[in-house]
């Protein structure tokens, strides 16, 4: 879906690092799901994801299951 059909109030950066500004935005929609896209091209595709998938991503990464994508 493209990130401009979804406004651009309610994005949020919840993690930033030393990468020029370019990073993830997440919004949770009212249905639930989570919208993220990327801050540098705010216009462009949002992926968007259940609560389910989200919250398995989030606790799979923090368990250390995505680590190989720093390697």
């Amino acid at each position: 879906m493209p990130a401009r059909e979804l406004g651009s109030e309610g994005w949020h950066k919840p993690w930033s690092g030393g990468n020029g500004g370019n990073c993830l935005e997440a919004m949770k929609l009212d249905d639930g799901r989570v919208a993220v896209r990327q801050s540098s091209d705010p216009d462009g595709p949002a992926l968007i994801y259940t609560d389910g998938e989200i919250r398995a991503f989030i606790q799979g990464a923090k368990a250390g299951e995505a680590d190989f994508l720093l390697s």
